[in-house]
């Protein structure tokens, strides 16, 4: 009777749609007959003590929380109210058991802790776009790691919980994102015919999560999409994951894409995906304020927040003792950085006293409580590890004022490479595009970039066919790419996206073949004008973090970046290591080593040099210039 009892409010569980009151009476009447018949069945006094306990804490909520019922439904997976307790489905779960086989007190004793354990399962995870979904799936490597998913898996098909996080800048990278749904929705749903053929390796049918942008955008569209994805998790609800799939173990899809104003998971160290790595990427700041006309970061990021300074120092320091030598700072806007946690200790430059824009640029978003910016941020970083370079992406123009260039200047260990993303050469388009800024500003600001960092590595963004732009718009883009002469871009054809400000008032009316045609225009004038940049090296000696072994020559050649971002490969040989003197003793380096590198050819794309010897960032820019440099290496 007691079985049929819980089978029956176990149903009802699984049906949350219907009038509340009644689910109220139901089950009072349920744990009714199922405390009767549980004290008929087992006189032990520990078997008993299960059921009351439960339901106090059942009819506990039920009075502090009126829409109970609601809570089972799928909209309960957007709420951020969190309960520690075991849940009713896993009291449930336990009530039946104990039914059917007697307990001993020592079981009863232990039976909270297994209660509150949450299920396990094997994770397989991709992730697509920029670094910040890199650094997000390992702070939800970190989450679920401590909710007892420890494994990770190198296949799907081993796994029990498949991850994708996504992105949803452009379409192309939304539809590589359903083309993996889709295989991992065959793996799900043929599971059984999958481990008979030897395919599938999970001991059960695999979870879809999907992380991120697209989860953020498309919410739960991806839900309805012929039941491909079981959970829909957006990218300030990570810590809900643990709770979210639980939900689907009892047939609820779990969904939270909530956008939090504070979010930032500054108390989580993330799980490095790449364990051995010599370089890893730290999140300073989340969201973004700019509003650009054609962006979509904004509805799928949220508003800007930043860590605290210490946060960040910490999580750094910890890098730094398990060998990391590169940190790459991120943020969708990442040089806004506005810690107004704690009053701000300005160093050199004043950060806090006064919120300065690059010249000649504008914000449409005002900042309303002024912290430690930026600036403050790196000096505190170059200044705690000297030894440790860092790089930052991805900024906004606007957010280059003198003190970040000139602080970026005198610190050897912040690279001399500046991301400058431009979009269009085109003022008229500019302000279509609601960037803040002119041409002629932005090349105000190149120029002053490079008359306080003269040697300088500047890349950028562009985007062909936007709204409106004529031929000879586009042709002034052309121009801006030749006249600046950039070490790296990124080009895109426009791709209009939901939501945003050019999706609401303007017209895609640049039709495809004509952005195609000026992408391919856009791509032409950049790689005639980067070759110089790379050119420019040849005979310069530079300090170069070994990441691996050159893939074109494994067993011979290593190959590394300088701070400005370029690619060396070198032949791999012993050498002295200045930092222990110049005794007869060399080795041959290896990953995580600066290495100096004198360049003798370019590719246009990448560099090649010969090797001189071991060192570190403070030996090799104490030395007074390159022919001293090369004199004490052959010495």
């Amino acid at each position: 009777m007691a079985s049929s009892s819980l089978s029956s409010l176990s149903s009802i569980l699984s049906n949350p749609q219907g009038c509340s009151l009644c689910f109220k009476a139901s089950t009072r009447r349920t744990l009714s007959l199922a405390f009767v018949s549980s004290k008929l069945n087992h006189s032990s006094s520990s078997s008993s003590a299960l059921l009351p306990r439960c339901y106090r804490l059942t009819q506990n909520s039920i009075k502090r929380k009126k829409g109970f019922a609601l809570d089972l439904s799928r909209s309960f997976s957007v709420s951020q109210t969190k309960f520690d307790g075991p849940s009713l489905h896993q009291f449930i779960s336990k009530a039946q058991t104990s039914l059917t086989a007697p307990q001993t007190e020592s079981e009863c004793t232990t039976q909270d802790s297994d209660i509150a354990s949450p299920s396990k399962g094997r994770i397989y995870h991709e992730t697509y776009g920029c670094q910040m979904n890199i650094n997000d799936m390992e702070i939800v490597l970190s989450i679920m790691n401590n909710s007892g998913y420890k494994e990770v898996v190198t296949d799907p098909e081993s796994a029990e919980v498949i991850f994708i996080n996504t992105c949803a800048i452009r379409d192309n990278a939304e539809q590589r994102v359903w083309q993996r749904l889709n295989y991992f929705w065959f793996l799900k749903r043929q599971w059984k015919a999958n481990v008979a053929e030897g395919r599938a390796k999970s001991v059960k049918p695999p979870k879809v999560v999907v992380l991120g942008c697209m989860a953020e955008r498309l919410k739960d569209k991806i839900l309805d999409s012929d039941k491909m994805v079981d959970v829909v998790c957006g990218p300030d609800a990570y810590r809900d994951l643990p709770r979210l799939l639980e939900e689907v173990d009892y047939g609820q899809k779990g969904i939270n894409t909530l956008l939090s104003l504070e979010e930032t998971y500054a108390d989580i160290t993330p799980v490095r995906i790449s364990q051995n790595a010599v370089t890893a990427f730290v999140s300073v700041m989340r969201g973004c304020n700019n509003m650009c006309a054609f962006c979509i970061v904004p509805f799928t990021r949220g508003r800007e927040r930043s860590r605290p300074v210490e946060s960040i120092v910490r999580e750094v320091k910890e890098l730094w003792e398990a060998g990391v030598k590169e940190v790459t700072l991120l943020g969708q806007n990442v040089n806004s950085y506005n810690d107004d946690s704690s009053d701000p200790e300005p160093s050199g430059g004043g950060g806090g006293a006064k919120w300065e824009y690059s010249e000649g640029f504008s914000s449409r978003c005002k900042v309303k409580n002024m912290g430690m910016r930026f600036a403050d941020l790196l000096d505190r970083l170059s200044l705690e590890f000297p030894e440790m370079r860092f790089r930052f992406t991805s900024p906004h123009p606007k957010d280059y004022p003198d003190d970040l260039l000139y602080l970026m200047r005198d610190r050897h260990n912040i690279c001399n490479l500046i991301h400058l993303p431009a979009q269009s050469g085109n003022s008229r388009i500019l302000e279509r595009m609601k960037r803040g800024y002119t041409r002629e500003a932005y090349l105000d600001l190149v120029k002053k970039i490079r008359s306080i960092i003269p040697d300088v590595a500047i890349t950028s963004d562009f985007i062909t066919g936007f709204c409106g732009e004529t031929e000879e718009e586009h042709q002034e883009t052309l121009s801006l790419v030749r006249a600046v002469g950039y070490d790296m871009a990124y080009m895109f054809a426009y791709s209009m996206r939901e939501k945003t400000h050019a999706h609401r008032q303007y017209t895609d009316d640049v039709p495809e073949e004509v952005k195609q045609r000026r992408l391919t225009e856009l791509i032409q004038a950049f790689r005639d004008t980067t070759g110089p940049c790379y050119d420019s090296q040849v005979g310069s000696v530079q300090l170069v973090l070994v990441e691996g072994p050159n893939k074109r020559a494994p067993e011979t050649e290593l190959i590394g970046k300088t701070d400005k971002g370029h690619r060396v490969s070198f032949v791999r040989k012993p050498l002295f290591d200045k930092d222990k003197g110049h005794g007869d003793l060399k080795r041959s380096p290896e990953v995580g080593d600066f290495v100096e590198v004198k360049i003798e050819r370019s590719t246009r794309a990448s560099l090649y040099g010969e090797a001189l010897a071991i060192s570190k960032m403070s030996l090799f820019h104490d030395v007074g210039g390159v022919d001293a440099v090369v004199a004490s290496c052959a010495s």
